[in-house]
């Protein structure tokens, strides 16, 4: 669908549902003069590939409402009022209930994104079985290393994963570092899970002790490593998903790519807001096998006594 950019504010209709758009001729990327309607432009045209990935998870708003530049905040509870079509996940998070929104279709994709949304950030677990995660993954975060290191580190965790018989996927942030994830039958717990990254991480840590870190305080850590962050795996955390863009200079996107792309040495401003949609027309969805049900590792299996 085509996003009116050139007023400021404008009611549009998908199927049945109207939903109101405001500040479409903000500026959200001052370096690219990029709009908030630019911006749900985006995402309504990577909503085919989008959506599969985002469906039925709790989803944690980051809102920008002056734009990437700007202070952000988050939110989890849905507000209100909100659109009576808009679902929602309520799940006991911490010492509260709270309803997330969730995104299951265009509509709902784009009324997230126009309360200054500018990335996604769903749960790892899908609402049915919150505590029950579809992926183990693992955040490369580079502090001071070079890229370089980030893409070898990638390397390094698919074929320790592979050992495993584990097949894992790669994306980039979008902002620093890159993604790796393992869909996996759903079955161990979130906290199971999280014991299992930690596992990996500490004995990757220990085998590539000049490459790898899991040291978190950035004061600690040996310079020119790589934290392998598998502590966001744990309870409620969130990632940015596959597709969304990030608040950075350049609009970058959390982009899925090849491992052939990694070991040929690809950047983060490789994967731009302007330049994904003709990307996926080229190549699809990269991610699709990650989010079908056939093959997943079965985790419980590994971790079985």
């Amino acid at each position: 669908m085509k996003i009116p950019r050139d007023r400021d504010a404008a009611t549009v209709a998908i199927g049945r549902k109207r939903l109101a758009l405001t500040n479409l001729r903000k500026v959200f990327f001052p370096e690219l003069a990029l709009t908030k309607g630019d911006l749900l432009q985006y995402y309504a045209d990577v909503a085919p590939v989008l959506l599969p990935h985002v469906r039925d998870r709790a989803m944690v708003m980051k809102r920008y409402p002056h734009g990437a530049t700007g202070e952000f905040f988050f939110m989890k509870r849905t507000p209100s009022p909100h659109p009576d079509w808009l679902e929602t996940c309520t799940l006991r998070h911490g010492a509260s209930t709270i309803a997330f929104p969730m995104i299951n279709d265009l509509a709902a994709l784009l009324w997230i994104v126009n309360l200054g949304c500018i990335d996604l950030n769903p749960w790892y677990a899908r609402c049915d079985d919150p505590d029950r995660p579809d992926y183990v993954h693992f955040d490369l975060d580079p502090g001071d290393a070079p890229f370089a290191a980030v893409r070898e580190t990638a390397l390094v965790i698919r074929d320790g994963l592979a050992g495993l018989r584990m097949h894992a996927y790669a994306k980039t942030s979008g902002s620093q570092g890159i993604h790796v994830y393992v869909p996996i039958v759903r079955g161990p717990t979130q906290r199971e899970v999280w014991e299992f990254a930690k596992a990996f991480a500490l004995a990757l840590a220990k085998s590539e002790p000049e490459l790898v870190t899991i040291e978190y305080r950035k004061e600690k850590r040996p310079r020119g490593r790589v934290l392998v962050d598998y502590n966001q795996n744990r309870s409620g955390a969130t990632l940015a998903s596959v597709y969304s863009v990030r608040p950075t200079a350049h609009a970058s996107v959390s982009a899925p790519v090849t491992w052939d792309e990694l070991e040929g040495g690809i950047e983060i401003d490789d994967f731009r807001m302007e330049t994904m949609p003709a990307r996926i027309a080229a190549l699809g969805d990269l991610w699709k096998p990650i989010a079908a049900a056939r093959g997943r590792f079965d985790l419980a299996r590994l971790l079985a006594p």
